[in-house]
């Protein structure tokens, strides 16, 4: 691949950003330099500037289709990018390259459709106590939005993905704080952007793009940056977010922080079907290497002899899974010690041991064992335990009786996810404890009967959030309500007609689906 050229630094003290191969941990080319304050500034303005070109939804849907085009026509250098960059392969960049044109068509239709816009009409009730006067509500964009782009998803969660594609459709500029693991391909997708955005002579400041660590806090505090959403760890999300609170003027701060993603299974399915049940473990246990947000990384598993086949399929499916490369040298390292460091604790075993891999930059998954009543205690020395290790491990918490699991379940912080696995007659209601998923609900943003957290569906129904530390807001990142992040409601009282908004005029020149003293009409 040839070197993508660097823009001109705008100070002396601008610092080098390379293209690292996680493979070998070397060099593969400068690809830009560090943003600087000044840059950061420019950059923020020039999508602040850019905001009008985003006003006409026909050009916003028009602008996100042709994205998803952009993209699809450099697919074969994107992928091969991400993949030198991520060690992810051809396969996973493929399927992903996919789902974000995917996203990005969904937003476009929400776009068209309109109802999004959440248009609410009040008629005047002179008879009402107290009256009601003419009033219209709908809902327009924040402003700047500032992304920081994720490690684990060059494309899906990066500088063309569910934040940047939601803002577009709410009609807000974007300003990318690049990741530092895949700076090549977040320069190369920023391009397909900019030259979708030329297509419908859109500014290309509408998509700004920064590197660096410094940048990324330059950005939370602009003064003209409108809000944030961020995928990453809780220790940084943290930090930007008591930064996004701290600001003269607060702005919303949608972060994806960390979540252990609890698996509970029941002793009849674990009686039922063991080795169905520890094979799925392992897979969604390992994919990606085990660096999905939604990996499985605690799971309540019976004590006694149908727990027990449970675990022997899991070690079994996990000594058949090949070692695998993390997407860089720190999370690697973060990885290894991890594991050893919760491996330590009293009376934690290790039937497969994660950990190093065959050669330097690999890792091999496994699994922790420990008993439930051991991790419920208040004050435990297995706290660490209940803190997500990124990687491909999972903590099988092994419980005696529906109490001790419940203990352990009550300990719990917030989570994206929440699994239960049940047997044929609980799933039909003849057996088992039909207030499990109503205990079970508090603690994720997406509960999931008999299957996998991994793997997260681009849907209208769908929720990727969940009460802290999973996330910060009650919103989600993923699915078409994600555009609800960068929107706020506004109401017109008793406005002449010719003055409001055509989205809120009282023959809906526009179409738009809307509720009119509480009849939904469109």
């Amino acid at each position: 691949m040839s070197a993508i050229p660097a823009g001109p630094a705008s100070s002396s003290r601008a610092r080098a950003v390379w293209s690292v191969d996680p493979r070998t941990d070397e060099r593969r080319e400068q690809v830009g330099t560090e943003a600087t304050p000044e840059t950061v500034d420019a950059a923020v303005r020039a999508a602040h500037d850019a905001r009008p070109a985003l006003a006409d939804r026909g050009v916003r849907a028009a602008f996100l289709r042709t994205v998803a085009e952009e993209l699809e026509q450099a697919r074969a250098e994107l992928v091969a990018a991400a993949d030198a960059e991520t060690a992810l392969g051809d396969v996973r960049l493929n399927g992903e390259l996919t789902r974000t044109c995917y996203q990005l068509r969904s937003f476009a239709d929400t776009v068209d459709e309109g109802s999004f816009l959440d248009v609410i009409i009040s008629h005047p009730d002179a008879d009402a106590t107290p009256p009601v006067p003419d009033l219209r509500r709908y809902k327009i964009p924040l402003g700047v939005v500032a992304v920081y782009a994720a490690s684990n998803f060059p494309f899906a969660f990066s500088v063309a993905g569910g934040d940047t594609a939601s803002a577009f459709a709410a009609g807000c500029p974007v300003v990318v704080k690049a990741h530092p693991d895949h700076p090549a391909t977040s320069e190369l997708t920023a391009a397909a952007v900019r030259r979708a955005a030329a297509a419908h002579k859109v500014p290309e400041g509408v998509l700004g793009l920064v590197h660096g660590f410094d940048a990324g806090v330059a950005l939370v505090e602009h003064p003209l940056v409108a809000a944030a959403g961020f995928t990453g760890s809780v220790r940084g999300g943290r930090a930007l977010f008591d930064a996004a609170a701290a600001r003269p003027v607060p702005i919303p701060f949608h972060g994806e922080l960390g979540s252990l993603n609890p698996v509970l299974v029941t002793e009849a399915a674990a009686a039922e079907r063991p080795e169905e049940i520890g094979a799925g473990l392992a897979g969604s246990m390992t994919m990606g290497v085990g660096q999905f947000c939604v990996k499985p990384g605690l799971v309540l598993a019976p004590a006694g002899a149908a727990g027990d086949r449970l675990v022997t399929a899991l070690g079994q499916s996990l000594g058949e899974a090949g070692a695998g490369v993390m997407l860089d040298h720190r999370m690697r390292e973060n990885f290894v010690a991890g594991v050893a460091e919760r491996a330590q604790l009293p009376e934690v075993e290790s039937p497969v041991r994660p950990g190093p891999g065959p050669d330097a930059h690999t890792v091999g998954p496994g699994f922790l064992t420990v008993p439930a009543a051991a991790l419920a205690r208040d004050g435990s020395a297995h706290a660490l335990l209940l803190e997500e290790c990124f990687g491909p491990v999972t903590v099988v918490a092994r419980y005696t009786d529906a109490a001790e699991a419940e203990a352990l379940l009550a300990r719990l912080p917030g989570n994206l996810t929440a699994t239960v696995h049940v047997s044929a007659p609980e799933a039909a209601g003849a057996e088992g404890d039909p207030g499990l998923l109503a205990r079970l609900t508090p603690l994720a943003g997406r509960v999931l009967v008999n299957a996998w957290p991994t793997g997260v569906a681009v849907a209208p129904a769908q929720h990727h959030g969940g009460p802290y530390p999973a996330t910060t807001s009650t919103s989600t990142s993923v699915g078409t309500t994600a555009a609800e992040r960068w929107l706020r409601p506004v109401t017109y009282q008793n406005t002449p007609d010719a003055l409001l908004p055509p989205e809120l005029r009282e023959s809906n020149p526009l179409g738009l689906p809307r509720v009119v003293d509480g009849r939904r009409e469109g």
